[in-house]
Formats: C-alpha cells, structure tokens, sequence
C-alpha cells in the first residue's frame, strides 16, 4: 500500500456509525474478489451472512433476560424478529478447534485441530465449500486462525495461503491471527494476493464492518456466503487487556456482574467496563450490516447469524480466559434472522457447533455432506424435537486433557490428572473431577463430584443419588466420546468429596 492510500486511511473520521460513502476510505480498500457465477443462477437461494465474535460471552446478549446493561440492542431485535438459541454450546472452548468445528462439522478427531497452532488440511470440506458447489460465491473478511505451521516453523500469523482458506476463495480480507498483526486503532489485514490492508485512526471493529458493508453495497445477484470474523471482545494479547472504542468503557463503570464471576477471584473486576464496550461495539457492526442488507434490498432474502468462538471466564476458573468446561467458557450465543428463522421463538434445546454448518446447508437448500458428524437443527424450529440428542459432547485442550457433556440439568467434567498428560490430543483414562447440578447452581459454584448422597437441592428430585446420576452421566459420556471418533476409555469414579 502506498503512502498515500495509508494517509487516506489514517484521515477516517471516527464516527462509530459511518459507512463508507465514495470517500478516500473506500479508495483505499482493495477491489472485491469476483466470484464464479454459476452455470445456473438460482436467485431463491438465500445469502448466508455470519458474524463471529471472538470470546463473547452469552449473557452479555439482552435478549437472554441475565444482562441489564443494554449492550445489544441490535442483537436483540434480531432475537425478536427471527430465533435465539438458548443452549448454543461450543464443541471446544478455544479460537482455533472451535473454529474448525464451526466450518467443517466435525470434532478434532476428524478435522485434527486440536490445539491452536495447527490448521485445516488444504482440500477440508467446509460449509464454504459446499455451497460454492451450489453457485455460491465464499468471501471472509477478519480473523481466520486456521492457517497450518510452516515446514520450518508455526503457522503465519498474518497472510494466509490460498489453499488454507478452508474454500473462502473469492474474496479474502483476512488476518490468521489478527491479534499480532494489529491493535485496537491501527494494523492489517491481508487481501487475496497476500498484500496488507492497512487502517489506522479507525477502530478494528468498525474497519472491519466498513470492509463488510462495502462488499454488501457491491455484491452481484448471484448467493453468496461472508463471513464477517471479528476479534473483539477477544483481549489485546500484547498487553493482556480488554480494548473498548474511545469513550465505552465509561459507559460501564461500576457494571453488572454476572454471579459466575462475583464469587471468585479473577482480574473481572478491572476488565468488565472496557469488555463490555468491546460488546457493544460488536452490537454496533450487526446493526451496520444489517442497515446495508436494508438498503441494498437483500435483508429478506439474506440470513444473518452472530455467535462466538467461545466464551469468557476472566481467568475465575484456570490462569487465563477460556479452556475450561464452565457456562463461561463454552455457552455462547446464537442469533439468526432471515428466510426460515423469521419466527420470533426462542430454541431451549441444546445446539452445538458441529451441527451449524449442518444446519445452514440444509436452510439453503444444500445437501450435508456424509463427512459432518453434526446435525441440522432446522428441525427445531418446527417443533420436531423427538430423537434430538439433547447433549452436547465438549472437549478440552491445551490447559488440561479432559472431556465434558453438558445436558440440560448437568455439566460433568473428566480429566487426565497423570504427569505429562496435561495436554494431549486425547487420552485413554480419565478422572472424574467436575460435575453441577445446572438446575440449581447455573453459576457453578458448588461442585458435587464424588458425592455420594442425596444433596438438599431444590430442583433435584432425589430419585437417584449423586454415584447414580454420575454414573449415568459417565456412560453417557463414554458414548459421546465414542460417536466422535475417540478410542474408548476408561473414566475413573470419583469416591470421596473434599
């Protein structure tokens, strides 16, 4: 990028609502990725927006009925108008698997990103490359953080290579790891050629959503996919810290505390303002996109969803933000608006993330491929819940190797505890270490692993003792386990309570 082009970024005026409008912004952008039309255009085809946020936490969404902040008011006339999950568990509470289980369907045994670091195999099958297949045109813009290691070392923290784009190939404004390529107010991204897209003067968030609109305003009659991957509220690696827009944070001062984090040590006392304005400027990017789709005449035909790559515990449960089996880390929201969502109805059984990518095929009309272990959860919204496996299989990496399932009333945690195995791919043998009652205790405050009687609880009918339904709950488990691809192994019962 020339001099020039980076002056003209760096003059951007720092209205958080500006679109892009013929200014020297819009100069500066590179041009669109033109995407093969299809031999057959199919204009009933609807277009498929996704909003990623990076480590969004539920409950920050108003439209659950816990926040009172009023963070998310776009989102919540989203949650009006068209479906709010309110179960949407994630498969693996860190960016990278998460991701992958996101776009493929699969859990780590099958796409094989298992820790942060490794990459989607050239030739994945992916959400996106399926509906190319269907004359779809696949575009990205934002973080990735799939990229694979290099034969001499990690995996690129900016420019990704064309075949590591998961079948993204038309347009491409994206970053693998945008945390280290840039800050809150300045730094790249990088276009289909590799070149860097530079901004400077603008928040991240917004730049991104300019780069998003610009495509909406410019995009074809033929379908198309776009991923728009924000990195907040995700923390600014660097200096271990929560960013807001200038002038957010203030907004929140003395805030609402989730219960989850008000028992607890952590470093949630300090970061909560400037997390919360990192929130609501994500409200702010789906209410700039969702007023592109209106003006351009797509909003009917265009479905929209906003959900997060994993939640955020403010280092209350291990030494930093995620990776671990609690409500903070792997309950995330999901909202979706357009054809066949439109229902203003909220979805109380548990969805996972292996069965999104599922589920938008099979709503554009698109055969799921044999290779997704996932399922749609379509079906849901016609009320069809008999056979829905209303469990979800959660597995857990880099901090610790264990593994969880999360029903409705239970979240039960195993875990290797024998030296050296603190990180591993899977393991044969596990310990019981975790296990909440979520009916009375949402906030997981009182861990009844190893109990062996009839706890006073008010929600527990005491028909079975804590050793039945945990060993219940471990069967359950091991099938789980199982059905995802994982060798079968042993669970060891926890016997005494501390």
């Amino acid at each position: 990028m020339s001099e020039g082009e980076q002056s003209a970024t760096s003059s951007l005026p720092l209205s958080r609502r500006e679109f892009m409008k013929g200014s020297a912004m819009a100069a500066a952008l590179p041009a669109l990725g033109a995407g093969k039309s299809p031999d057959t255009p199919s204009e009933k085809r609807p277009n498929i927006v996704i909003i990623i946020a990076d480590q969004f936490r539920w409950d920050c969404v108003g439209g659950y009925g816990l926040n009172s902040m009023g963070l998310t008011p776009n989102l919540d006339a989203m949650a009006r108008r068209g479906t709010l999950f309110r179960q949407q568990i994630v498969n693996q509470p860190v960016c990278a698997p998460s991701r992958a289980n996101l776009f493929t369907g699969q859990y780590q045994n099958r796409h094989g990103v298992w820790h942060n670091g490794l990459g989607l195999a050239p030739g994945a099958v992916t959400l996106a490359t399926e509906l190319r297949k269907a004359g779809y045109s696949a575009n990205y813009i934002g973080k990735w953080h799939l990229a694979r290691p290099t034969a001499t070392g990690p995996a690129p923290e900016g420019p990704v290579p064309t075949n590591q784009r998961g079948g993204f190939d038309d347009l491409w404004q994206g970053s693998n790891e945008l945390e280290k390529t840039s800050h809150p107010y300045e730094g790249d991204l990088y276009d289909n050629d590799g070149k860097p897209i530079h901004f400077s003067g603008v928040y991240r968030v917004d730049f991104i959503s300019q780069l998003a609109v610009r495509f909406i305003r410019q995009a074809s009659h033929q379908p198309f996919l776009l991923v728009v991957s924000q990195l907040e509220p995700h923390f600014q690696n660097d200096c271990n810290c929560f960013v807001a827009p200038n002038g957010y944070a203030d907004r929140y001062v003395n805030p609402f505390v989730p219960r989850d984090l008000k028992f607890f040590p952590g470093d949630w006392q300090k970061q909560l303002p400037d997390y919360y304005g990192c929130c609501a400027s994500i409200d702010d990017c789906v209410g700039s996109i969702l007023g592109a789709l209106r003006e351009a005449g797509k909003e009917e035909n265009t479905i929209v969803a906003m959900l997060s790559d994993h939640g955020c515990h403010f280092r209350t449960r291990n030494t930093e933000y995620k990776r671990s089996p609690h409500e903070s880390s792997i309950h995330v929201p999901l909202v979706v608006q357009g054809p066949g969502f439109n229902r203003a109805m909220s979805i109380s059984e548990l969805t996972s993330h292996v069965d999104f990518a599922p589920t938008l095929l099979e709503a554009a009309g698109v055969a799921v491929p044999s290779s997704m272990q996932g399922r749609s959860f379509l079906p849901l919204l016609d009320r069809k819940v008999e056979g829905w496996p209303n469990e979800v299989y959660v597995q857990i990496s880099e901090s610790e190797t264990a593994r969880a399932l999360r029903t409705p009333e239970w979240t039960y945690a195993v875990v290797d505890t024998r030296p050296g195995r603190r990180s591993a791919a899977a393991s044969d043998q596990y310990d019981e270490y975790q296990m909440y009652n979520l009916a009375d205790d949402p906030s997981q405050i009182l861990n009844l692993a190893g109990r062996q009687d009839n706890p006073k609880l008010i929600h527990y009918d005491g028909s079975l003792s804590m050793k039945d339904a945990a060993e219940h709950l471990r069967e359950r488990l091991l099938v789980r386990m199982e059905e995802a691809g994982e060798p079968r192994a042993e669970i060891i019962p926890r016997t005494q309570y501390p």
